[in-house]
Order: structure tokens, then sequence, then C-alpha cells
């Protein structure tokens, strides 16, 4: 099987790379992939998959060897992308790259994923279990995980592992989630003219005072954990010469450690109460939270590493290293499902528009794809 499996990486390399122009010419930001969706769906049922369906939340799924009520290895891509434009985005090859905005992440893990389960459909083991290939949804920023966390609430009673292709890096393995909360906080005062009004309130001012004390805190430690914080966006006022009378901004605190972050939401309510009792009109939507990794059983999580090691250590000729990271993982493993997520292509300058692939590295990750299917 591996000299087959490397004769197929090697032959659809081109083909890999023409799904990689068609995807990318389609925007799909977080909320908005009906196109790319429905593309996905189409490539599935023209090269031989059945039963595929667009769910609610825009996940393409492409069930192989499914029976009712049986376990299920769970293997997703997602189609969106972090930039919000509508139009589609530039594609430049030059040289053995292609630069497009989005292009590995995710872009070309979700076109390996789409010839590589092509592949082990078409040359499925006698005693293959049943796999769900999902071309999923919002896995960026403030699409909240919204594609993963529908798959799992109608299949998490069955999923027995669960595998996201994601990375430009191909030799790191995420077993650990990066939980992290997310906040947009908005502040309210009286305002009034700059000059006649001056001593009111001035609720830029408030926010910055506020931000200055979220940058206070000491960041909490539990064994290895790493926890931050951020205030990404501001925004706020009416004009130069006007006390502003209202002033928002978007906070973040991540951790990946239950505890870490359990104490950072502490220390934010802190803060946040502490300035409503001077006074202050303060509101606060959450409108993200990706939970931390759950209790997992050791040996089932060792078994699903130890393939992906092993895969790596045949197809690269390096074992790779585990990290943890903010992936469309973090909903099994807080569901104690064993789950990791590596890419299957090579690039750099991902969520900047200079972002690029490596062509050459895709009959790679399409070899270590297949490999870690077929390994038992």
């Amino acid at each position: 099987m591996k000299e087959k499996i490397a004769a197929y990486a090697d032959a659809t390399q081109e083909e890999t790379i023409q799904l990689i122009r068609d995807l990318c010419a389609i925007p799909a930001p977080s909320h908005h992939e009906e196109r790319r969706a429905e593309f996905c769906k189409l490539w599935f049922l023209n090269n031989g998959f059945s039963n595929i369906e667009i769910d609610e939340a825009l996940n393409v799924i492409a069930p192989v060897n499914v029976k009712a009520d049986e376990p299920l290895t769970v293997i997703m891509a997602h189609t969106d992308t972090v930039f919000p434009d509508m139009d589609p985005l530039p594609i430049v090859e030059k040289e053995g790259f292609i630069y497009s905005p989005g292009v590995t992440d995710d872009t070309a893990n979700l076109a390996v994923m789409m010839v590589g389960a092509r592949f082990f459909k078409e040359n499925l083991p006698a005693d293959a279990g049943a796999y769900l290939f999902v071309a999923n949804s919002c896995e960026e920023g403030l699409g909240n995980l919204k594609g993963c966390r529908k798959i799992m609430e109608k299949y998490g009673s069955r999923v027995k592992e669960f595998i996201s292709l994601d990375s430009s890096c191909m030799n790191r393995i995420v077993t650990l989630a990066v939980g992290s909360h997310r906040y947009k906080v908005t502040v309210r005062t009286e305002g009034g003219h700059s000059f006649s009004s001056f001593g009111n309130r001035n609720a830029i001012h408030v926010l910055s005072n506020m931000i200055n004390v979220l940058y206070s805190i000491k960041v909490p430690v539990e064994g290895n954990s790493k926890t931050s914080y951020n205030v990404g966006l501001i925004s706020g006022g009416t004009s130069v010469n006007t006390i502003a009378q209202d002033a928002e901004m978007m906070y973040e605190y991540r951790s990946d450690n239950r505890i870490c972050l359990a104490k950072m939401e502490h220390f934010f309510n802190q803060v946040i109460e502490t300035f409503r009792a001077g006074d202050i009109d303060v509101t606060v939507e959450k409108v993200g939270d990706r939970p931390c990794s759950g209790d997992i059983d050791e040996e089932k999580y060792a078994l699903l590493k130890n393939r992906i090691h092993s895969s790596m250590l045949e197809t690269l000729g390096d074992a790779g290293f585990e990290a943890s990271s903010s992936t469309d993982c973090n909903v099994p493993l807080s569901m104690g499902i064993p789950a990791i997520c590596f890419g299957v292509c090579r690039g750099g300058k991902a969520h900047t528009r200079e972002e690029f692939l490596e062509t050459a590295s895709l009959s790679d990750g399409c070899r270590l794809f297949l490999d870690f299917l077929f390994r038992k």
C-alpha cells in the first residue's frame, strides 16, 4: 500500500493544485461559506461519494462506510477563511508557490483531505470502520467553531476519534486545546461638548482606564500552562470636539488550562463589577467561547498520538512534536474524545494577505494523510 499511496500522491499533485485554485477563487468568510460548501458537495458527488449533505451549519458531510449507530472517525478541514472579503481574493503563482489569502489556512489542507478521501474510499480496507469526511464551516475567529459544534452535537456520542487538518507546519501535532473567552465591552457616559461640558466623564477615558486595569493582571500558571490576554479592537466617540458618550473594545483571554481560564474569567468579571460600582454604564456581550481540553482516556489517546507520530516518521523522516492551539479539536477534546490536528501542506504568513503555499509539499502531505488513514 505504501507504494500505491506514493504513486497516487505524485499523480494527483496537479489535480490538487487546481482544486486549490478553484477553492481560493470562492470567497468564504466565516458564516458565509455557502458557495464553497456547494462546490465541495458537487466535487464529492462527481468523485463517487454518495449521501452527501450540507447541514444547517454549512458543513459538507461525506460519509464513508457508515452504518447506523456505529462508532465514527471524524476527519475535517474547514472551508472558511479569516478574511472578510466577499469578492474573489487574488491568486498569484510564482516559482513553485501559490500566494493567496487563506491558501494554507485552510484551503490546501481541505483540498488534500478531499483528494485523499477519494483514494481511501476506493481502497477501503475490509476491516475499515466508519468515517465522516467533513468540509466544515466557521472555524475562524468569531465563527466560534460553529461547524464543528454542530457535528459533535449530532454525532458526538458515536465519535471515537477526531482529526482536523489545519496547519502549514507539517510536523506539528495539536494535542491540547487552548480555550478562550471573547467579549465586546461597551462603556457609556453622559458625554457632551468638549468646552461647555468639560468635566463630564468621557467614555474613551473610562474604557482606557478599564484596559489599564485588565492589563495589570499577572497571568495564572498551573504546571506548564500558558495564558494570555489581548484587547484587539477599540472604537468610540463622535468628533474631536465631543466628549465621547460611548466606547467599545473587543477583549479576549486564552489558556490551555481550564483552571487558569476560570481564574481569568473571575478577574474579568471583578473588573467589570468594580467599574459598574463606580456608576459606570458597562455592557458585556460574550462573542466567543472555546473550551479547553477535558479528561481523556490516556490509553486511547496514546494510540491515536502514536499513529500520527509513526506516520510522520515514516513519510517525513521526523516524528513531529506536540503542541497546544485553538482548533476545531477544542470541541471533541472538551468532551473527552481523543483528537489531533496536523497540517498536510507547507507554507507561511497565515492570516495575512501575503499567505503562501509551497506546492511541492502537497505530495508529502497526501502521503502523510493516507499513511495515517491506513495505519493500524
